[in-house]
């Protein structure tokens, strides 16, 4: 068996070809991909817990399949990484909450049994943001994750650990959810591509939420993957999205749909939304790539609703709970979560009953609207956000920042609404390191339409380059 140099930067199908052959093992990779996140993880903080023997073990049960001749699936050997919001059977699924440190669940969320079923090592778990409320990410508990590519800029979150451990080289493949841009805005923020699949396509459960989900999470809140290439999303979605009865509102779609005409709709400004040039140049870049590949692209000047989505989509997450919500946040004691909810807090103490019925019914006309839209162009380019990724904790920096951040926020927040899938494709790195890159939006179950534009795109520019290991910061917190 042959050794390969810096296993820890191998994409996760170039692992998973290596493993299959034989011609690494699966421990060898576990062991180079412990030793990065020993060597990177103290200066950025993304990865919270992690367990070498049980990944040590998981690796060599995926080396003994395969010499009794078993099949071990697509992923085998992958080092992968789960946020701390979703259970993990002997680990705490603390959603970043010291009120939470001891919640530990006994059995797996179906999108970590996927994993496991498609092969993959589990490597650690990621950091999240108190509640996973925010696009930074830092709590009480586990304190602040650095961003790589520059440490004075959000690694973005909720699924910031993810993003930021990927940009770094730890781990191939992220777990990451997406509500309000989860998934999107950490990929967008730390450099790496991150999907928001279509609710319903990935199951989900957490046992330890006895409770249950309230309607906006249920009908909105989505698990996805998170890598440094569009092959790598695709092979986490397809571990990801597999049937489990535990999740009533999965739905058994087709990973590949029919034919479509290559034709692709582009809007730099959404809504009038103030877009920064290096993101108008990024998305005019792409749109270019796009028309290399044989693709028709007509900018546009408009889109289906997006600002009218907006509050649509707070009431349905925040209305219907919100009392009990800003309860926790504030015997938690995060400043973060806590701004979070009282900069709404306005706007939701106006809503009543009828109100809240009424978003529900907005809800069904915005995502029709959007439906015809992505009949006419399958494809839709589009901003993540107004601005690059934003200077780390300014939403914390008084009611005009807060604002700022939200109002930026515009395609992060409102695309849920439509219940289409969206892929945030890292294009590139300017001069002082800031990523930028573009959102990519298909069709309900499409998410083959957005892997197939991105890697188009992809193809046609250079590869983002891994972020090296950061020097340690004076403290972590």
């Amino acid at each position: 068996m042959s050794t390969h140099p810096d296993l820890w930067r191998l994409s996760a199908a170039e692992i998973a070809a290596l493993v299959h052959r034989r011609d690494v093992s699966a421990e060898a990779i576990a062991s180079a991909a412990l030793a990065r996140l020993e060597e990177a993880n103290p200066a950025i903080n993304a990865i919270v817990e992690h367990r070498p023997e049980e990944t040590l073990a998981r690796a060599r049960a995926v080396d003994r399949a395969l010499a009794r001749g078993e099949a071990v699936g697509p992923l085998a050997g992958v080092p992968v990484t789960i946020k701390i919001n979703l259970d993990q059977a002997g680990y705490a699924t603390s959603n970043g909450l010291r009120t939470q440190r001891d919640l530990v669940a006994r059995e797996n969320n179906p999108v970590v049994d996927g994993l496991l079923a498609s092969g993959a090592v589990p490597l650690g778990r990621s950091n999240a943001p108190a509640f996973s409320y925010r696009w930074f990410t830092d709590n009480l508990l586990h304190g602040a994750t650095r961003n790589p590519r520059n440490p004075a800029l959000t690694p973005g979150g909720s699924s910031g650990g993810a993003a930021a451990a990927l940009a770094v080289g730890i781990g191939a493949i992220a777990h990451g959810s997406d509500i309000a841009g989860s998934i999107r805005y950490p990929a967008y923020a730390s450099g790496v591509h991150g999907l928001r699949p279509t609710p319903g396509r990935v199951a989900v459960h957490n046992a330890t939420a006895v409770q249950g989900r309230s309607i906006g999470v249920q009908i909105m809140a989505v698990s996805g993957p998170l890598a440094r290439t569009v092959a790598d999303l695709r092979l986490g979605l397809h571990a990801m999205a597999r049937p489990d009865v535990r999740d009533p509102w999965w739905v058994p779609a087709p990973l590949q749909g029919p034919p479509v005409p290559h034709r692709a709709a582009l809007c730099l400004a959404p809504d009038g939304m103030d877009t920064a040039a290096e993101i108008r140049a990024a998305l005019l870049d792409a749109a270019d790539k796009l028309r290399d590949a044989g693709w028709t692209v007509d900018e546009v000047d408009a889109l289906p609703p997006l600002r009218e989505a907006v509050p649509i989509q707070i009431a349905l997450w925040m209305g219907g709970d919100y009392d009990n919500l800003l309860a926790a946040a504030r015997r938690e004691g995060d400043p973060g979560a806590i701004d979070a909810l009282a900069g709404q807090e306005d706007f939701i103490r106006g809503l009543g009953l009828q109100d809240y019925a009424r978003a529900l019914t907005r809800r069904e006309i915005v995502a029709r609207a959007w439906a015809l839209f992505v009949e006419r162009y399958p494809v839709v380019l589009l901003p993540n956000s107004a601005e690059l990724p934003f200077p780390d904790g300014l939403d914390l920096q008084g009611p005009e920042a807060y604002r700022r951040v939200w109002n930026a926020q515009l395609p992060m927040i409102a695309l849920p609404v439509t219940g289409l899938p969206a892929l945030t494709l890292s294009t590139g790195l300017l001069r002082d390191g800031t990523p930028v890159g573009v959102q990519i939006v298909a069709g309900r179950f499409r998410e083959d339409l957005c892997l197939e534009a991105a890697a188009a795109i992809e193809a046609r520019g250079a590869a983002i380059p891994l972020a090296a290991a950061p020097p340690l910061p004076q403290s972590v917190s």
